[in-house]
């Protein structure tokens, strides 16, 4: 479910055949992109390449965190919720290996390297409530908004600009926050308490709990919309069956559990290699540099060089480190996906109204996010599989803003 659009561009799907060709030039260009980027340092190709791969995931399945959880309340419907827990699932087993290999012995008072640990802090909820807010109201989350910029949504482009100047806000809070609360908080490393098996099984044993709910909670009744794949003729020629595996990658929608597993599998080796995935970060560094222009920097940020996770960063920017890459990758994948699906279509709101909604839920995901030290995607998926207490935490405070959000939507026209 996305928000109401109006196509400005009414042409038959015949006349969309163009862009599966822009969709081969597009991909042809990202790999000399990949290219260039592994002159300067391998790193950089692997990350341009690992942000294609996701945005090519979150298109092709309808990967939205915000539809997740606004669809249990508005509609009953747990299908991308329980995607995005299977995604958590095979997270959880491939982060454990990896953290276990970064620190064998999780009893030492330590935390594995690069796992998503942020402090127990009241900002840490009201990081989450003012993100579920905001992107219930904005229509998609972070990554979602990327992706749907991608497809030509002109409602997300605003809602990404809501981001980045959420991100340049909390920038100025920040210190105040730090010493009055999230400086003070504790951490919660569960493998510190019972060591990596115990802090596994419990993780995944909260997450199987979580599904069992939504199970429950979709049985309560509601609008059931069922999952129709697509269906095709029986191929019987070499050809007719290679036609139909490349409309089922490419051009058919994925259900939202494939994507979530693939997400899961993803986000394991971009820890494997460097660290978890993580969007926002970044991107507070870019609002920052453009604040910074107008003479709106950031101060010093305390105790940022002691957290995990999206951090906000400096003034300094640039496109060439990882994370850069990897948003800018991204947005190439999604669009790659879309040109070939032939979903690449301009889309205006059809009321003036939903650049402010657009724009404010993005303010309020920006401002909470850069709190909660994450989105959906760093305090969250990526977080529980950091088997860290605060991405528990912080996933109830997003159902509690999602809730709101939804109530709020009643109100709107």
């Amino acid at each position: 479910m996305t928000r109401a659009g109006r196509i400005i561009t009414k042409a038959p799907a015949a006349r969309l055949a163009w862009q599966p060709i822009l969709a081969l030039l597009a991909f042809a260009g990202s790999m000399m992109v990949a290219v260039w980027a592994g002159q300067i340092g391998s790193d950089l190709s692997v990350f341009w390449l690992m942000g294609m791969a996701f945005g090519f995931v979150l298109q092709r399945s309808r990967f939205c965190f915000a539809s997740g959880f606004r669809d249990l309340f508005l509609l009953r419907d747990g299908r991308v919720m329980k995607g995005i827990i299977a995604g958590m699932v095979v997270a959880t087993g491939g982060f454990t290996l990896v953290m276990s290999d970064i620190l064998p012995n999780a009893r030492l008072d330590l935390v594995a390297y690069q796992a998503h640990v942020s402090p127990l802090a009241l900002g840490l909820v009201v990081g989450g409530l003012v993100f579920g807010l905001g992107m219930v109201l904005a229509g998609g989350c972070v990554s979602g908004s990327i992706y749907r910029m991608a497809e030509g949504y002109l409602g997300s482009w605003v809602t990404f600009v809501g981001i980045m100047t959420g991100l340049v806000v909390v920038g100025h809070t920040w210190n105040w926050w730090w010493r009055m609360d999230i400086g003070l908080a504790p951490r919660l490393w569960l493998p510190n308490l019972a060591g990596y098996g115990s802090a596994m099984a419990a993780t995944l044993v909260a997450l199987v709990g979580a599904y069992i709910f939504i199970l429950w909670w979709e049985s309560r009744g509601g609008l059931v919309i069922p999952y129709r794949p697509a269906t095709e003729p029986p191929a019987d020629t070499f050809g007719e069956k290679l036609r139909q595996s490349y409309r089922a990658i490419f051009v058919h929608g994925w259900p939202a559990t494939t994507g979530g597993l693939v997400l899961g599998a993803l986000n394991v080796y971009m820890y494997s290699y460097e660290h978890p995935w993580r969007i926002t970060g970044e991107i507070s560094v870019w609002g920052n540099a453009l604040a910074a222009r107008l003479g709106l920097a950031q101060p010093p940020l305390l105790g940022i060089e002691t957290l995990t996770g999206c951090t906000m960063g400096g003034s300094q920017c640039g496109l060439l480190n990882h994370m850069a890459l990897s948003n800018l990758g991204l947005f190439t994948g999604a669009l790659v996906a879309a040109l070939l699906a032939q979903e690449c279509k301009l889309r205006v709101p059809r009321k003036k109204v939903r650049y402010f909604q657009s724009l404010g839920g993005g303010l309020l995901m920006g401002y909470g996010a850069g709190l909660a030290v994450g989105c959906t995607v760093g305090a969250f998926f990526s977080a529980i599989p950091s088997l860290a207490a605060n991405g528990w935490i912080f996933a109830i405070a997003l159902a509690g803003g999602a809730f709101l959000g939804t109530k709020a939507l009643r109100w709107l026209p």
